[in-house]
Parts: structure tokens; sequence; C-alpha cells
């Protein structure tokens, strides 16, 4: 399986594939945001691209937020 580079930022560490960060970015996100990301509705691609802006602007993991 082929690793990816992680989009955190500053992160220099590296995900799965179907991983959307490594495991340490993944748990600095806010309980609720994981959540969130983690479910699987007509939404998900939304709140993965609000996630992506959010990785863009060099917002810190702990305060990234996404739509429900």
């Amino acid at each position: 399986m082929r690793e990816l580079k992680c989009p955190g930022p500053g992160c220099t560490a590296y995900r799965s594939p179907r991983q959307y960060l490594c495991l340490a970015c993944w748990r600095a996100l806010p309980a609720s945001t994981r959540g969130r990301l983690a479910r699987r509705d007509p939404r998900a691609w939304l709140r993965l691209r609000e996630l992506h802006v959010a990785l863009a602007a060099r917002t810190p993991l702990g305060i990234i937020r996404v739509s429900r």
C-alpha cells in the first residue's frame, strides 16, 4: 500500500490512501469535527472540502470545525 504525505499544517508524517490525515493530526482535530468527518452521507464530500480549505489556510487543527 502506498503512503501519502499528510496535508496537516507543518506535518511531515504519512497517511494511508483512504485516510484524510495521519493519525497524530486526526487526533488533534476536535472530537466533534472527527465525528462529522467520519459520517458517510450525501454531505460528506462538502465536509471534506471544508477540511481541505481549512488545511490550505493553515488553520490550527485544534480549531477546525466542519458543518453538520
